[in-house]
């Protein structure tokens, strides 16, 4: 084993430690059922951890990542996760998180060839296609930016319209869908103010959130 992979081993071994010493049934714990309230989908970027940017313990939030947080109905992966977690742990909160600096999002905007994923950044094109009208007017170093709180904004009402959700609401359950974007230089969540708890109003939701996009970037 080279040493960079022991070091892993090290540091899972100091890490089991000291969440003994601080709390010695910590994973006792964990081998119960997990009950999240909260699934976060978001991006596969290494600096963007779930649990440390919201401060949740492993078992408090459930995730899936993919490349820039993307949710497309024919991806069976995400789709699945998001029915054992809205059908099998009732999660009340689902949050699609992007994050700016995104490199996918990057390569969308500016059409740069990165190899088989162009053909999954092909979603990102189709949300910068969308709202070219936007993008366009804004000063180049403004545009990838606006784009990460787009396609968040885009994912969410993906996954309103997924039939998961829309069963879920349809028979009373609980359960509200948010969009936010996270800041590499700042640590900092924001909330994009797409917030849904069922069908009603939902265009609406959609309309002032990227109106709301619209105000950050050219106010």
């Amino acid at each position: 084993m080279t040493s960079h992979l022991q070091n892993l081993f090290d540091h899972n071994r100091a890490w089991a430690a000291e969440m003994v010493a601080e709390r010695p049934t910590f994973f006792t714990e964990l081998l119960k059922q997990q009950s999240p309230r909260y699934m976060w989908i978001g991006c596969s970027d290494s600096r963007v951890p779930a649990n440390q940017i919201t401060g949740l313990a492993p078992g408090e939030v459930f995730v899936h990542r993919n490349v820039a947080n993307v949710v497309v109905p024919t991806d069976l992966n995400c789709l699945s996760t998001i029915q054992y977690a809205v059908d099998v742990l009732k999660v009340e909160h689902l949050m699609v998180v992007g994050h700016y600096g995104c490199g996918g999002v990057q390569a969308a905007l500016n059409d740069v060839r990165v190899g088989l994923a162009d053909n999954w950044l092909r979603h990102i094109k189709d949300v910068r296609d969308r709202h070219a009208g936007l993008i366009d007017g804004l000063p180049e170093h403004r545009r990838a930016d606006a784009l990460c709180e787009l396609n968040a904004i885009e994912q969410v009402m993906n996954v309103a319209q997924t039939t998961v959700v829309q069963d879920a609401w349809m028979r009373g359950q609980m359960l509200t869908l948010h969009g936010w974007v996270y800041g590499l230089s700042d640590g900092l969540l924001k909330d994009l103010l797409i917030t849904a708890e069922g069908t009603q109003g939902l265009d609406a939701i959609y309309r002032a959130a990227v109106d709301g996009v619209t105000a950050r970037h050219f106010g």
